[in-house]
């Protein structure tokens, strides 16, 4: 997914010109050989709301604590929501990082 920001500038004739500058978004690849529950919050008890098919990347908007899952990424209590009431557990997304690494959800 990428963002696009479009720009109206003026060209040495007096012209109109519109420029798009494209900033890629960063995403993380889940486990490999995984379907993955997205919840509806950072928790097991919370309701599934899809599921991520094998192969997923996803973005990262916030992070925030809750129940500890088991995962091939360690075990961890760091849920990211990678979407508007969507979380999966950290310990399936291969983020580089044991800790938090994108700001805290509000």
């Amino acid at each position: 997914m990428a963002v696009e920001r479009i720009e109206n500038t003026e060209s040495s004739d007096g012209e109109a010109v519109s420029m798009t500058a494209t900033a890629a978004q960063v995403t993380y690849p889940i486990a490999p050989g995984y379907a993955v529950n997205v919840r509806s919050g950072p928790g097991t008890s919370y309701r599934i709301v899809r599921v991520l098919p094998e192969g997923s990347r996803v973005s990262i908007s916030c992070q925030r604590p809750g129940d500890s899952v088991s995962g091939p990424y360690g075990t961890t209590s760091i849920w990211d929501n990678i979407a508007n009431g969507e979380y999966i557990s950290d310990a399936y997304v291969k983020t580089g990082s044991d800790g938090y690494i994108a700001p805290r959800c509000s």
